[in-house]
């Protein structure tokens, strides 16, 4: 088991440095005046879509910028490294909740930078709950991006055969998973692997559907309350009698699902281009898909946000993304977010549409503009394809109106270092990969999770 006793630093720093840099030029610099901007989108097609986007900006404004990718599990060791030899970034774009949060525990936010950037674009022409996500005590700490929605997927088809509802409660979706669970047929797969982030998240939407919150609104820890016991219940339960053997990932889930095997799954919108057969390194491999690649595309519903018993409304799960404007950035800083979020913001949607559902849903003058524009972007790799030639209407409306659903453990309540510090130390898929092997009660489960995060919390010195 992972030692969890660690500081707020310490947790993240423990990634090898890696950075790939990339300029439109190829000669700018940071001693030549470019403006600095490191992109957690490092995947190369998107990389080289971003630099795209930026040599517009350097176009209209003169401004260069040095575009430098680095993956998020090695940003903490870079910016120690890179803040050690005095050289920051400007911006940071594209960063997780838990990499905004550290910035902030670090301080190294100018947020008075990224609340004179939502002023200017208008406050009410984002989503209020990607807002209030990335705020804290009453500061607007960076600049809300795009957000991916985890979302559970489930066949359409099954569901009407059996005559089951929608799974968008703890109760249909147990009453789906027990009646559809047969030879060959999963009733449900989702994660369990004890120490991986997509288990967090999966448990986590779990969890807040039923109430289940990591602290109450004074930051103290509440993982022991009983909407938490009978959230651990029912992920135990659900998982040991209606899914399949062993510890279960992202790649695993998918596998099960895309091959006709499970009738239900949790993964994030990420998943809609290869659910139609979009991407070749990733397909569909039911026996209904070889004649029709996107079979599982057109037999798949979506719920963005679950009911609990115990829950005061649904609640829905996802990551924000953002960009971050670091103490001493240049001037230049700020007109580049107001820039890849106006001009640009289009192109940026575009990058992987599936996954940036925009927060900034339009304008003043046409308030749904972009939400308008994502509708129209293609998706895909090999295969590019329209999302809404795909999905019905009703699907693609569900996904751009589910951040309004988000929830996160800790972070509304000021206490996102601490959430960051939970899901970095993998609290509670440990615990929940120990229930399921074991058969222990959510009862010890949540006991469990409350004094390991109460241990992390006071080491954090909180």
């Amino acid at each position: 088991m992972l030692n969890r006793r660690l500081t707020a630093g310490s947790v993240l720093m423990t990634a090898l440095l890696a950075v790939t840099g990339c300029t439109g030029s190829g000669e700018t610099s940071e001693d030549d005046g470019a403006l600095i901007v490191w992109t957690t989108e490092d995947v190369a097609e998107r990389v080289a879509t971003q630099q795209a986007i930026m040599d517009r900006f350097t176009e209209s404004t003169g401004t260069d910028v040095e575009l430098v990718a680095i993956a998020e599990d090695q940003l903490s060791s870079v910016l120690s490294s890179s803040a050690a030899a005095g050289e920051l970034p400007d911006v940071i774009g594209a960063l997780s909740l838990n990499g905004m949060n550290q910035l902030y525990t670090d301080g190294l936010l100018d947020t008075g930078a990224a609340a004179d950037v939502v002023e200017e674009l208008g406050a009410d022409t984002f989503s209020a709950r990607a807002l209030e996500l990335t705020s804290a005590e009453g500061e607007q700490l960076s600049v809300p991006s795009d957000a991916f929605a985890q979302l559970l997927y489930y066949r359409k088809d099954l569901f009407e055969e059996e005559g089951l509802d929608a799974p968008d409660s703890y109760e249909a979706i147990e009453a789906a998973a027990k009646a559809l669970d047969a030879e060959g047929m999963a009733g449900i797969v989702a994660a369990t692997a004890p120490a991986d982030s997509f288990t967090q998240q999966t448990f986590e939407q779990i969890a807040l559907a039923n109430g289940c919150e990591l602290v109450d609104s004074e930051g103290e820890v509440t993982l022991d309350s009983s909407e938490c016991e009978e959230a651990f219940s029912f992920y135990g339960n659900l998982i040991r009698d209606y899914s399949v053997p062993g510890n279960q990932d992202a790649d695993t889930t998918r596998a099960s699902y895309f091959a006709g095997e499970a009738a239900m799954t949790v993964w994030s919108s990420f998943m809609l281009d290869e659910l139609a057969g979009l991407r070749n390194d990733a397909l569909p491999t039911c026996p209904e898909c070889g004649d029709n690649p996107r079979f599982l595309a057109e037999n798949t519903g979506i719920v963005s946000a679950i009911q609990g018993p115990s829950g005061e409304e649904p609640a829905g799960y996802g990551e924000v993304v953002s960009w971050n404007i670091l103490n001493d950035a240049s001037a230049d800083a700020q007109d580049l977010v107001t820039f890849m979020m106006s001009e640009g913001y289009e192109d940026w949607l575009g990058v992987a549409p599936e996954g940036k559902l925009p927060v900034r849903l339009g304008t003043a003058d046409a308030p749904t503009e972009y939400v308008d524009a994502w509708q129209s972007l293609e998706a895909g790799v090999e295969t590019r394809a329209l999302l809404s030639d795909i999905y019905p209407a009703e699907t693609l409306q569900a996904l751009t109106e589910s951040t309004d659903t988000f929830k996160r453990w800790g972070i509304p309540q000021g206490q996102g270092a601490l959430a960051a510090a939970v899901g970095g130390q993998f609290i509670a898929p440990q615990i929940v990969a120990q229930m399921i092997s074991a058969g222990s009660s959510g009862a010890d489960a949540a006991a469990q999770a409350q004094e390991e995060a109460e241990g992390l919390k006071a080491d954090l010195g909180q």
